[in-house]
């Protein structure tokens, strides 16, 4: 167990350096950085929890990466200030699209891909 949650803690970094440089470089379009976003909730919400199934992840993934999209309809100074702030836009966001909603789908499937294809898991759900 500790090997699979140090591989999904290194694959989890890579995907942040991923989408961080997917940031830096005007030639790469703004989806996929959301996208390689969806992709890291997947495999955080794998690495703290093992024992669940794949489809749970991607239900739950799906859910928390809506959820922060739409919160970003709601407008009040203390989120607001949050969301100006270097971290606080990169987790919560600042404007609502709903384009973003197809490209976190999209990387949570690209999450179970990467799942199926490199970890070959013994659970599709739980």
């Amino acid at each position: 167990m500790i090997k699979l949650r140090v591989k999904y803690f290194v694959l989890t970094c890579v995907i942040v350096l991923a989408g961080l440089l997917s940031r830096h470089y005007s030639f790469i379009p703004l989806w996929v950085g959301d996208v390689v976003w969806a992709t890291m909730i997947y495999f955080i919400l794998r690495f703290f929890y093992l024992g669940a199934g794949i489809l749970k992840i991607a239900l739950i993934s799906i859910v928390l990466c809506y959820a922060i999209e739409f919160s970003q309809l709601y407008k009040a100074p203390w989120i607001d200030g949050m969301r100006h702030a270097f971290l606080g836009r990169m987790i919560l966001g600042e404007t609502f699209f709903w384009g973003d909603l197809v490209s976190y789908t999209f990387g949570i499937l690209v999450g179970v891909v990467i799942e199926l294809t490199i970890f070959k898991p013994y659970k599709l759900n739980n």
